[in-house]
């Protein structure tokens, strides 16, 4: 005997793409060979997450595994292994603070610690006005750049607890403060600056290259 669930409040019953999401679906699906539609599967996770307000419900995950003709539990898989998945409502600013190791040993738990002093929130909340929602990840693949927060589709990289401070009031002010390194290192090049083939980057150095 199966156990009713009840739905989590604000699920809604049921799903569909819009219109103009389900041509981009079709064209999603139709990138793969014929019989292997479920690759398409997180493409379309994420692109109904995107209109439902960024997150998923299970009508969602039952919709796309009928689309793809796959069993829902293997949609279900994917879904909550990936943590840019969500499962509840999010806030308009979804704030995830890696902290796995490169980035907790570069100041992490710092950068968790103001978000939660700033936002009056924790770990997996939202603020009441529904503007800012606080989670951490096991990582984000910048380690180099540790720390890394990412906020919506933007990684922040180089954050300290000062550069989150001001990102925050920015997003409370309404702007969007650039993404990328917040001490301005040059994408991912050590913080004092680059260390090798120096001379090439001097016009000296071209010389000797144009002399051999």
């Amino acid at each position: 005997m199966s156990a009713t669930v009840a739905a989590p409040a604000g699920e809604p019953a049921a799903f569909a793409f819009s219109d103009e999401n389900q041509e981009l679906a079709k064209r999603i699906i139709a990138k793969y060979p014929a019989g292997r539609q479920a690759s398409a599967v997180m493409p379309l996770l994420d692109l109904a997450q995107r209109q439902n307000g960024g997150w998923l419900t299970q009508p969602i995950m039952d919709h796309i595994a009928a689309m793809l003709a796959m069993p829902p539990i293997r949609v279900y898989e994917v879904a909550t292994f990936y943590t840019m998945y969500n499962h509840h409502p999010i806030g308009k600013h979804h704030i995830q603070v890696c902290t796995t190791t490169p980035c907790w040993l570069r100041g992490s738990d710092d950068v968790v610690a103001v978000c939660k002093r700033k936002l009056g929130i924790d770990l997996g909340e939202t603020t009441p006005d529904g503007q800012f929602t606080l989670g951490e990840v096991e990582c984000s693949g910048a380690c180099v750049n540790a720390p890394v927060v990412q906020i919506g589709d933007d990684y922040y990289e180089d954050v300290g607890p000062e550069q989150m401070e001001r990102i925050i009031d920015a997003f409370k002010r309404g702007e969007t403060p650039p993404a990328g390194s917040q001490t301005g290192r040059q994408t991912s090049c050590p913080e004092g600056g680059p260390t090798t083939l120096k001379a090439f980057c001097t016009p000296q150095g071209a010389d000797a290259q144009a002399d051999d």
